[in-house]
């Protein structure tokens, strides 16, 4: 059974109910007033005007499609006794004198509706502002609603109260009690005792141990923040995964193209056309070398990978990144050059020349100043088939995460494949 469901669904029953029973039927849109009990009312408003002396606001955040409930509108804007219910939850805060603003965050193609239902119902403290892609953007988005002191309409709040949009039972007292305990504490909320046994599985899916109900309590709506700790709290993760998303998405298109570039030798340049079968996943092209002709390349390329079969040949890259600063090729992107020394010989990577080595690091060092990281591979050439089959495969592996990755701490390494 789908509880989460299950629950909304009780909620919008429950208060057709309610409202059979306590007030005459009528064809006109239902004042919400008459489901409370107006004395606990005025007596709970006067408490809170007493002990709240700072501004409160609240976020609604009503992006929900309603696809949880089946139904073709959202359920926010579902009509009980001919009102919406999100009219029925503003009003549930907006009958407090104490609380300030309520700002209902929702879909773009929404916003008309919510202003007709602010408008019809006489919602005075409500404004309404754009949702993002996810409920975690919507709340920065209604948050930023308060960014700005100079607008009137919207002051900066002490503290900001956060709620669902769907449900409209929230007590007087409880909003009082979480309003007083985030300013004291920063944040507070509701909680209620574990219900539903909770099962803790192993790593292989099975069911381990079930915890203990008496320890533990589930988080509800609402939820009550020093304005300044949350907003600050949801920049910093909001732009941290921006960011981290943006990286992901411009590191991806980097990463889709490479020219290759081939020394004379024959072996170099089979071992070229092997890479690019390898490297189906980007768009590569092979060239001999890095002549006048193929300025073209250098130009529009930002991942290279030279092959050579002598440990002194890295130092023809120097030309390229001589290019690269002509053209200013390096300034919005850094660009990937991973030298692949073909080692012909049995000599292994333990016994280069140190000198060699150095220079190659060296090089990196300097070039990387100017937005190229350089890498460098040694594939050891064997006429074992299975033997060289796994050798290819491994630079093929080390060469793509290398351009994907872009990891400037690798830079000027010699990996073996």
């Amino acid at each position: 059974m789908n509880t989460a469901a299950t629950s909304e669904e009780l909620i919008i029953r429950t208060l057709g109910e309610m409202q059979q029973e306590r007030c005459s039927s009528s064809d006109r849109p239902l004042d919400p007033g008459c489901l409370l009990e107006r004395d606990a009312e005025r007596s709970a408003d006067r408490l809170g005007c007493a002990a709240v002396d700072f501004p409160v606001a609240v976020v609604l955040p009503a992006g929900g499609s309603g696809e949880r409930m089946g139904l073709a509108t959202p359920k926010q804007f579902c009509t009980i006794l001919n009102r919406p219910l999100i009219s029925y939850t503003i009003q549930a805060f907006e009958r407090l004198s104490w609380i300030g603003t309520v700002v209902v965050v929702l879909a773009k193609e929404n916003h008309d509706l919510m202003l007709n239902i602010v408008q019809k119902f006489n919602h005075t403290k409500v404004k309404v502002v754009h949702g993002g892609t996810t409920r975690h953007r919507s709340i920065f988005n209604g948050l930023q609603a308060f960014s700005s002191t100079t607008d009137s309409l919207t002051p900066k709040p002490k503290v900001v109260i956060i709620h669902d949009a769907v449900r409209p039972f929230v007590e007087e007292d409880v909003l009082l009690k979480i309003t007083l305990a985030a300013k004291e504490q920063g944040a507070s909320g509701a909680i209620r005792p574990l219900v539903s046994t909770v099962i803790a599985t192993t790593s292989e899916g099975y069911l381990d141990h079930s915890l203990e109900r008496a320890k533990y309590r589930a988080s509800e709506m609402p939820q009550g923040f020093l304005y300044d700790i949350i907003f600050q709290a949801y920049q910093r993760v909001t732009y941290k995964r921006d960011l981290a998303a943006a990286e992901a998405i411009i590191k991806e298109t980097l990463s889709m193209s490479a020219c290759i570039i081939a020394g004379a030798e024959a072996e170099a340049v089979e071992l070229a056309k092997t890479l690019q079968k390898n490297l189906n996943m980007m768009e590569t092209d092979v060239i001999p070398c890095a002549k006048e002709s193929n300025t073209e390349y250098l130009s529009k390329t930002q991942n290279f990978i030279h092959i050579s079969t002598t440990a002194s040949n890295f130092l023809g890259t120097l030309d390229m990144v001589k290019r690269f600063e002509d053209t200013d090729h390096t300034r919005l992107y850094p660009v990937v050059v991973v030298w692949v020394q073909l080692n012909m010989t049995k000599q292994s990577v333990d016994s280069q020349k140190t000198d060699e080595l150095t220079a190659f690091r060296s090089l990196a060092s300097e070039v990387i100043q100017g937005n190229v990281l350089l890498y460098g591979i040694q594939i050891d050439h064997t006429k074992v088939p299975e033997q060289w089959e796994r050798s290819l495969e491994r630079l093929t592996q080390i060469t793509v995460a290398l351009i994907r990755d872009r990891n400037a701490a690798l830079t000027g390494q010699l990996l073996h494949a």
